[in-house]
């Protein structure tokens, strides 16, 4: 039971987390395209603030019952779950084959982080 709750939470805040690393990370290439690079910089840099409020609880929660390496890969299936639609929905990208590609791989990494 505690296994779950700690899952719970670290899953939560790191999805939390990734839709503002997201933001942070992509979201000027559409909204700030035309300003020079350092106000996208500093706004990034505001939005990513939020980012770590959540990040960083997520990881001392997770790190309680999960390895290092778990973490890591817990965090990276999620950023693709949450850079997947928004590519597609906030960044009108194509819907590719690759998503499949390396969710697939993502899977894979997933279990052999997790099977001992």
């Amino acid at each position: 039971m505690v296994f779950m709750s700690v899952l719970i939470r670290t899953v939560t805040l790191l999805g939390i987390s990734n839709v503002f690393m997201t933001f942070a990370w992509y979201a000027h290439l559409r909204n700030l395209n035309d300003k020079k690079w350092y106000i996208a910089a500093l706004l990034s840099w505001g939005i990513a603030l939020f980012e770590y409020l959540f990040q960083v609880p997520a990881n001392r929660i997770g790190y309680s019952q999960f390895s290092l390496g778990q973490l890591k890969i817990l965090q990276e299936v999620i950023t693709l779950a949450i850079f997947a639609p928004f590519a597609l929905f906030y960044m009108h990208q194509p819907l590719k084959l690759d998503f499949l590609w390396a969710g697939l791989c993502m899977i894979g990494a997933v279990y052999f982080m997790f099977r001992s």
